[in-house]
Order: C-alpha cells, then structure tokens, then sequence
C-alpha cells in the first residue's frame, strides 16, 4: 500500500464531478487500499478519491467504528438537521459550522461488487454526507455559514 498527496483547495479535480465507476478492478481495490491508508496517515475521518487527485466515485469513512468503503454511493433518505464544525484534509487550516442532515441512509457497492446500505446518524451521517458532497465537486466551505482559521484558534 502506498499514501497518497493530498489535493488542496485551488486544485481544480475538487471542483469536478467525479467518474462512475463502472467495473470494480483490482486496481480499484488499490485505491480503496491506498485511500485507508492516507486517510488514517494524516488523521482524517473520511477522504474521497478527488483529494488524492483520482476522478472516481470512491469513498472511505472511519470515525472510529471500523472502515467503511463505498463505490458509487448515493444519499437516498435525509431526515432532520443540525449544525457541527467541520473539516477537511483538502483545507487543512479552516474548520466551518455546516448544516447537514442529522440522519441518512446511503447505498453504493462494496469492493465485492455487491449493494450496501448504510443507515447513519451523527458523525457517521455528517462524514457521509461531506465525503459524497465531494464526489460532486462540493467542498465544506461551500456548505459554511462560519469559516474560523485553525490557527487562530490555536492562539488563543
């Protein structure tokens, strides 16, 4: 397995639809491998395959719970609402108030091929929702009503 650089704000693949994926490949068990572990090298809860410069409907999440992989996931039922500080390895110095489903329920594939559905809330729905919101070019910072400089906060 390898890590991947992460993409920053301003690279314009994070900008961009990702692709579907049409045929799960072995190289595709790759970059859900080598995604884990970049993930979990710089720390994050989440990463999607544009921030490692890949134009792939791919995803990763663990926020603590044990890894979760999605191929071509899909938010099909949001319920409720609130507002959390986020994130993002793409924006490594900024944290933002989002509002975002309290509920969802996800479906994609799994590295098998196979259809999963995920019935998630809290940070599980809140990392969902951001990592698919990339899948569609869609940063945080779009989605912010407060953007705070984590170096500022530091500071104080």
């Amino acid at each position: 397995m390898a890590v991947y650089q992460i993409v920053q704000l301003g690279e314009d693949i994070l900008r961009q639809k990702a692709q579907e994926v049409k045929k799960i490949t072995p190289n595709i068990h790759k970059v859900l491998d080598n995604m884990a572990e970049t993930m979990y090298e710089a720390n994050g809860v989440g990463l999607a395959a544009p921030q490692v410069g890949i134009s792939k409907r791919l995803v990763v999440v663990d926020i603590g719970e044990g890894l979760i992989e999605l191929i071509n996931p899909v938010i099909v039922k949001k319920d409720g609402e609130e507002t959390d500080n986020e994130g993002c390895l793409s924006v490594p110095n900024l944290i933002g108030e989002v509002k975002r489903a309290k509920s969802v329920v996800v479906q994609a594939l799994n590295r098998d091929g196979e259809k999963v559905e995920y019935e998630a809330e809290g940070l599980l729905a809140r990392a969902f929702q951001h990592e698919i919101d990339h899948l569609d070019g869609i940063l945080f910072v779009d989605r912010a009503t407060k953007l705070i400089n984590k170096n500022e906060v530091s500071k104080n």
